[in-house]
């Protein structure tokens, strides 16, 4: 058995490449980032959002991430908020299938172009359309029907790519354990 090893280890990469990916990080608006200009619905137009991927809007101070309801998406009122950050870089988790709209409250940002409307599937597996779900704030969202969650900060990326993909920690945690397991098992 002195084969065996070495096969499993192969064995065990192999399946960490071909799992599909379950979770999708999506940078808004890529290199631009959470800016005034840029047209979110066409950055949207391509992707495809399901639930357990999540967006990461980049910005600087003097910006907000705020998700609001269709009618102060559309007319870009501020103050009803859903939930709002604008603690920097926020990570916004995809919880819940369904549109949901998010814009700049700062005056004039919205109108400027600071605003995306997105639709989450309910799962990475149905076919395309864009989506997210909020989250920082305090408040819960009523989109989901649960406490909204934290915002994680996190450091703009220099990826040249819109998003990346990603296997779940849980899943790359389990064949490692599996490989360790059945090494001691055959050694």
């Amino acid at each position: 058995m002195t084969f065996s090893n070495p096969l499993i280890l192969g064995f065990f990469l192999v399946i960490n490449v071909a799992v599909p990916t379950l979770a999708t990080v999506h940078t808004v608006g890529d290199k631009s980032g959470w800016a005034i200009g840029s047209d979110y619905n066409t950055w949207a137009s391509d992707k495809t959002f399901a639930v357990g991927d999540s967006l990461v809007f980049n910005y600087g101070a003097g910006h907000t991430v705020d998700e609001v309801k269709e009618s102060d998406y559309k007319s870009c009122t501020t103050g009803n908020s859903i939930s709002t950050d604008s603690s920097g870089p926020t990570t916004i988790p995809l919880k819940k299938a369904g549109t949901h709209y998010f814009i700049c409250a700062v005056p004039g940002h919205c109108t400027g172009g600071m605003k995306l409307s997105v639709k989450v599937k309910a799962s990475s597996s149905a076919s395309s359309a864009p989506s997210a779900t909020p989250s920082p704030s305090g408040k819960g969202s009523p989109s989901d029907g649960t406490p909204a969650a934290t915002t994680t900060t996190t450091t703009p990326s220099t990826q040249s790519a819109s998003s990346s993909t990603s296997t779940s920690p849980i899943v790359a945690l389990f064949f490692t354990v599996s490989w360790i397991l059945i090494s001691y098992i055959l050694v």
